[in-house]
């Protein structure tokens, strides 16, 4: 692996060096391994989220070395450079009409895709619900038995590169047309009701206490989450700007099913 990352940095830093054989393989290498789940532009570690930044690179790499194809599907023609995803029947995943995944991302056994779309040097794992027109961003981490509502919006990162990718880690629930961009963190087994919007630089307020909490760039772990506003200060006035409000917690059930319905419940959450 130290070899192919030190072919991938010296190919980043001279792009002349894209013509050479060996520099070629080793980036199809990268994405044949993505594609594979062998390695990922971002995995957890005892300290935290390691994020790749040399996956990404090989991944930004693969566009120029590729040409413009046509790609015919029944009545359905594309033209790009990246091949879409195939031999969904033998990994143990169920596809949908109209559901499409690039060749590069990851989809793991047990995952089912309705109508959607996962990008280049995503990872989504086992379990996993995408919904109808749900879309996984480039380069976005998904775990395992996460559902993405139907219309969530997962945004995607390959530059710049030091940028953390969206993670949506296990048993999370992501409500209908929400969005989550920016490197946004979402907790395990956390709940957002539908339409709340995370960037990197939205508020997260946690108002379930006698003092607000604010986070940025994270959902704690079963919070449960639903569109907000806080007053901030123009020179025109003071004004309602978008914010998340934690309201409660998803209960630490070993019942997943039974305690997100809970959550919902209790919580007056829409999804």
């Amino acid at each position: 692996m130290e070899a192919l990352k030190k072919i991938i940095e010296a190919a980043w830093d001279n792009r002349e060096l894209l013509k050479e054989k060996q520099t070629v393989l080793a980036v199809k290498t990268v994405i044949e391994d993505l594609d594979c789940g062998n390695i990922r532009v971002a995995e957890p570690t005892t300290d935290g989220w390691q994020v790749n930044e040399w996956i990404k690179k090989a991944v930004i790499l693969y566009f120029p070395l590729q040409k413009m194809q046509t790609i015919e599907v029944g009545p359905f023609e594309f033209h790009d450079k990246i091949r879409l995803k195939t031999g969904y029947a033998s990994k143990g995943i169920r596809v949908v009409p109209h559901a499409i995944a690039r060749y590069g991302a990851y989809i793991s056994s047990g995952v089912v895709m309705m109508p959607s779309y996962v990008n280049i040097g995503a990872y989504v794992d086992a379990g996993t619900m995408v919904d109808t027109w749900a879309t996984v961003g480039s380069c976005a981490q998904i775990g395992k038995d996460v559902h993405l509502s139907g219309g969530v919006g997962i945004g995607g990162v390959l530059e710049p590169v030091q940028a953390a990718p969206v993670i949506i880690e296990d048993g999370a629930f992501i409500g209908s047309r929400c969005i989550v961009v920016e490197g946004v963190r979402v907790g395990k087994e956390a709940v957002l009701g539908a339409n709340v919007t995370l960037t990197g630089s939205s508020k997260i307020i946690d108002v379930t206490g006698e003092t607000p909490i604010e986070y940025k760039g994270y959902v704690p772990e079963r919070s449960v989450v639903i569109p907000g506003s806080y007053a901030k200060q123009f020179p025109a006035g003071s004004y309602n700007v978008p914010a998340a409000l934690i309201i409660g917690k998803r209960k630490d059930s070993t019942d997943k099913k039974t305690s997100l319905n809970e959550a919902l419940r209790e919580n007056n959450v829409a999804v």
